[in-house]
């Protein structure tokens, strides 16, 4: 009798799990977390410059992962096609820069600060919409939007506080000018994708398939012909006595990066497009945070305070992108 159950009882347990708002949010924030965390461990380590290098190991870990998905039954995506590929290869030059920019803002700030910054990329996103898209900004996101501003102002001072020598505040200046580039990067990768996706019918994985395929030769061509593969200097970057870990991290944040795609599909499946959202904005307070535990980032009163603004700036977005989708849901029915 009990052999004959087991099957049956994993088999509700498996359906359970995977019908679990809670747990489709909690597996969302931990796997974000995770590759925000990895991803800094390897990019801030002692003269890592082998940025392009790390972005293609991530990449073709992606591939390999999502290849054993789709062989598994797990996942599905399209088989690859020449004609979509030439489509699709602006898509992958505009997804380069986007995540290059981001490794190197990751490698000169700390986490609270990139993910506060990062929140600007979202005022470029929406002015962006209004333009292409025929968009619209309320006055509650404009609200929102000037709390993003006020937070980012806040994180600076909190960041300045901590310069002790002039090579600190270089490498501080460093990091807001790839911060300022990726925002950009960022904000014209997902206004242009958007794009394409309309006139290709790209699904999720279609779309990370195609991006981490086309994506690892452009990033493999860049790390041989930019980056430094001397003996030496491949020393520098994996020295012996955390070579194991550096490799692990990398692989890791490149398994993350599917784990991310999965469970933003998964928690918008069982809960909604509007609990995503406002999870995505809640979502920014824990990485943030795990710079402060993992990592030595700035403790002061005005680092904590740029973390809870940006914070609260996070939720009134979602909150007023909540509200803007339930108008345009109901404005049909009352002009009937």
């Amino acid at each position: 009798m009990e052999k004959g159950n087991t099957p049956a009882s994993s088999h509700s347990l498996a359906n359970s799990i995977s019908n679990s708002g809670p747990i489709s949010i909690v597996a969302y924030c931990l796997s974000s977390i995770l590759m925000t965390i990895t991803n800094k461990y390897v990019v801030s380590g002692f003269n890592f410059n082998l940025n392009f290098l790390l972005l293609a190991i991530q990449s073709i870990v992606c591939i390999i992962t999502i290849g054993t998905l789709k062989s598994l039954g797990i996942i599905n995506y399209r088989p690859f096609n020449k004609d979509e590929a030439k489509k699709w290869s602006p898509i992958a030059f505009l997804l380069v820069g986007m995540i290059y920019t981001s490794s190197k803002a990751l490698q000169f700030l700390s986490i609270p600060v990139y993910t506060i910054f990062k929140n600007l990329t979202i005022i470029l996103i929406a002015y962006g919409e209004v333009i292409w898209f025929g968009g619209k900004v309320t006055t509650m996101a404009l609200s929102s939007f000037l709390l993003m501003v006020f937070s980012s102002v806040i994180a600076y001072y909190g960041d300045n506080a901590d310069v002790k020598t002039a090579d600190d505040e270089f490498s501080l200046y460093l990091g807001y000018f790839w911060m300022l580039t990726n925002c950009f990067a960022s904000a014209a990768f997902v206004l242009i994708m958007r794009k394409r996706i309309k006139l290709t019918n790209f699904k999720d994985f279609d779309t990370m398939y195609y991006n981490n395929l086309l994506s690892i030769p452009i990033l493999l061509i860049l790390t041989f012909v930019f980056e430094n593969w001397s003996p030496e200097n491949l020393e520098k970057n994996f020295p012996a006595d955390n070579r194991a870990a550096v490799i692990i991290a990398m692989i890791i944040s490149g398994a993350s990066s599917v784990g991310i795609s999965y469970c933003s599909a998964w928690c918008v499946r069982v809960t909604s497009s509007t609990t995503y959202s406002m999870v995505g904005a809640l979502n920014k307070l824990p990485i943030a945070l795990s710079g402060l535990v993992f990592f030595a980032a700035a403790v002061n009163f005005w680092s904590v305070s740029s973390i809870f603004v940006g914070f609260i700036a996070g939720l009134v977005y979602a909150v007023a992108k909540q509200k803007q989708q339930k108008e345009s849901q109901t404005l049909p029915t009352t002009n009937k």
